[in-house]
């Protein structure tokens, strides 16, 4: 019973804070240090659970999502409107530097110490990219670059450091490259989805011992 009422609790906080640039890996972590609830296990559950968050995602972008499937869309000299290859291209850089770090994210990175960090790097970022935005020249998802996306891509590299927020460094991203708040908030949102499939996809596969039915 004790262990159901620490999930809930959990999902309460992953609930709260994934659609917000705070970092919702940080706050599961921090949360699960004041429930007492660490280790292996707590670092998996804290991964894999927001999978049920970013179905809300799905829902809202859900016609957006769909057209991504079209590859008649892609032209890979010049975008005309967002499409798969935009996802692909801002997906790159956090897969591979995650692919190659990620035993060592979770071996040293999960500790409250390290957490307090990433969130106070990541609002130090979000300050720096609001201060110093210029006025925005992509106005919505479909006048996207793939220049804009892979530059964001990289930002999202950042967040491979947990307490440091993926949405905030891949808002702040577009902000610096030239998007508006809506455009920047958007594309962080979509390419959250196969990330975060990715992401715990990853987890699941290296951490299955840990996983009962």
């Amino acid at each position: 019973m004790i262990d159901v009422l620490k999930a809930i609790a959990l999902g309460l906080v992953e609930g709260l804070t994934e659609f917000l640039p705070v970092s919702s890996t940080g706050h599961l972590i921090l949360m699960g240090h004041l429930l007492n609830f660490t280790g292996d296990v707590a670092k998996t559950f804290e991964i894999v659970i927001q999978l049920g968050s970013i179905l809300a995602v799905v829902v809202v972008y859900w016609e957006r999502l769909l057209k991504l499937v079209n590859w008649r869309s892609i032209n890979i000299y010049e975008s005309s409107s967002l499409n798969l290859l935009h996802i692909i291209l801002a997906m790159l850089p956090a897969v591979i530097l995650g692919l190659l770090v990620h035993d060592l994210i979770k071996k040293y990175l999960f500790s409250p110490y390290t957490v307090l960090i990433g969130l106070i790097a990541g609002g130090l970022l979000m300050i720096f990219a609001e201060r110093k935005k210029g006025m925005p020249s992509t106005l919505s998802l479909d006048q996207l670059s793939y220049k804009q996306a892979f530059a964001i891509g990289l930002f999202q590299c950042l967040a491979l450091w947990p307490g440091f927020s993926r949405s905030g460094s891949t808002i702040s991203g577009g902000l610096l490259v030239g998007t508006d708040h809506k455009t920047a908030a958007d594309f962080s949102f979509i390419v959250a989805v196969p990330m975060m499939v990715a992401a715990s996809g990853l987890d699941l596969v290296k951490s299955y011992e840990y996983i009962s039915i």
